[in-house]
């Protein structure tokens, strides 16, 4: 096994004091793996990934059980500028460019942290623009003016100009067209395998992230019901019926599936 770079243990987050959202979970992300965090929409992926980051206490939630730990370092104290510190940077749902700033200043913006000097931040740049031809293009465009394709691939390039050790990609196909998605999942892969990058992404498209990931955790009602090698995944029958697509009937709940209820472990 390789080295683990992020262990998540058994961990109950709690929105405003009440509503408990994540119930026991448990996943590891090896150092330079792509592990994807899959469910539908409510599953509790989006607050998965804030645990990791630290972004619970503006939705005023908070991690009430479990350890969170980075290299084996306890990590749920720590501000998000200390883990953007430690190489650990979240790209949002939706985006969340500044409207008002050119491309390559929404890019810049993510060098803030970065102690190295201006020529390794250039080089970064450059980087980025060659991953990302299309920014290179639009550079000097307001970002509220270029499509959400773009605006996806600069807040990726952001998150990229801060050298991060690991990235936490939240919905990245959300509301984009299918060669969209396909390109920043490509992209994805290269960051992964050139720059050695490692990505934990939440995503809903099951399909398309169990193509690109090593990896999967199925969640459901804020409970891992299975986890696996993503392509044992891709070919579980349940997986294929319920995720996938690929069988009829009209099952609630994952959770519906005769083969989990001998299962009880996953659900106890």
């Amino acid at each position: 096994m390789s080295n683990i770079l992020l262990n998540v243990n058994g961990i109950e987050v709690i929105y405003s004091h009440v509503i408990l959202v994540l119930k026991g979970v448990s996943l590891q992300v090896p150092e330079g793996g792509v592990v994807a965090i899959l469910g539908g929409n409510g599953a509790g992926k989006t607050t998965t990934l804030r645990a990791v980051s630290n972004l619970l206490a503006g939705e005023r939630g908070e991690v009430t059980k479990g350890s969170i730990e980075l290299r084996g370092e306890r990590i749920e104290k720590l501000s998000t500028s200390e883990m953007v510190n430690r190489g650990v940077i979240q790209v949002m749902e939706g985006r969340h460019c500044f409207a008002h700033l050119s491309i390559e200043d929404n890019l810049m913006t993510g060098a803030y942290t970065r102690k190295d000097g201006k020529a390794a931040v250039a080089a970064t740049l450059e980087k980025v623009y060659n991953y990302f031809p299309r920014l290179k293009t639009r550079r000097t465009s307001q970002a509220a003016y270029t499509s959400g394709g773009e605006q996806q691939m600069c807040a990726i390039g952001r998150a990229l100009m801060a050298n991060p050790k690991m990235v936490l990609l939240d919905e990245p196909s959300m509301g984009l067209a299918p060669q969209i998605v396909e390109e920043g999942f490509e992209i994805v892969k290269d960051l992964n395998q050139r720059e050695g990058v490692t990505f934990l992404l939440a995503e809903q498209n099951t399909n398309m992230a169990l193509r690109y990931a090593d990896h999967g955790y199925i969640l459901e009602s804020g409970r891992i019901v299975m986890e696996g090698a993503a392509k044992d995944l891709r070919e579980n029958e349940d997986v294929k019926e319920f995720y996938l697509g690929m069988g009829g009937g009209d099952r609630k709940s994952f959770r519906d599936v005769k083969s989990y209820k001998r299962r009880k472990r996953w659900l106890s």
